[in-house]
């Protein structure tokens, strides 16, 4: 997956509490594989879009100023719902690199940071700032720095986050989990031959 270090970029803010995945991306469209054309169509398809393809102008990700925006800003337990990996594959076809929120749903917010996407969990009235900010300057740009574990606000102002260090180093080298695992081939593939070994009866012929 791609590395994140840190990101200057405009910023969409998003409202609505609980946007729940299904949300994010249309059950219908989970058969797509992930990578396929057009795959970033599929995010907030059904409030994106009206029924003959056309962009509704009043969704925050068609107006101008958060077309195209790389980092989302939005409201308590955003990614609720079902466990859908493709939501955070959709944000990611998009262009979305980080998702701030006061809180996540779970699974969404793990699924983030296996597929590149960094989630950044900050208290409400800060984010809620956040979005009023953006609101008011449509196209004015956050930077997120990972390393720093900072967040820097349109007005300067500076918010400080938390997150599993083990995550942020896997997000830092871009190294997915099963990237993770393929760097203990090695390792697997020695502890394998002895463990056959040590047995006989495993590799005994019938």
């Amino acid at each position: 997956m791609q590395a994140f270090t840190r990101l200057t970029a405009a910023a969409a803010p998003i409202d609505l509490p609980n946007v729940d995945t299904d949300r994010v991306i249309p059950a219908r469209f989970l058969r797509k594989p992930q990578g396929s054309a057009g795959y970033e169509r599929f995010l907030f398809h059904d409030v994106r879009f009206d029924a003959d393809g056309k962009e509704r102008p009043e969704f925050v990700l068609n107006q101008p100023g958060f077309r195209g925006a790389k980092i989302v800003v939005a409201a308590e337990n955003f990614g609720c719902g079902s466990s859908r990996e493709a939501a955070v594959w959709a944000l990611a076809a998009y262009g979305v690199r980080v998702v701030i929120a006061p809180s996540l749903g779970d699974i969404f917010h793990q699924n983030c940071g296996k597929n590149g996407v960094l989630a950044v969990i900050l208290p409400a009235e800060i984010v809620a700032g956040l979005r009023r900010e953006l609101h008011a300057r449509p196209g004015a740009t956050l930077s997120v720095d990972l390393e720093a574990q900072t967040v820097t606000a349109p007005d300067g102002a500076v918010h400080r986050f938390e997150i599993d260090p083990f995550r942020k180093q896997m997000l830092l080298s871009g190294q997915d989990d099963i990237g993770l695992t393929l760097g203990y081939e090695a390792q697997i593939a020695a502890f394998e031959a002895s463990h056959r070994a040590a047995p006989p009866w495993l590799s005994a012929a019938p």
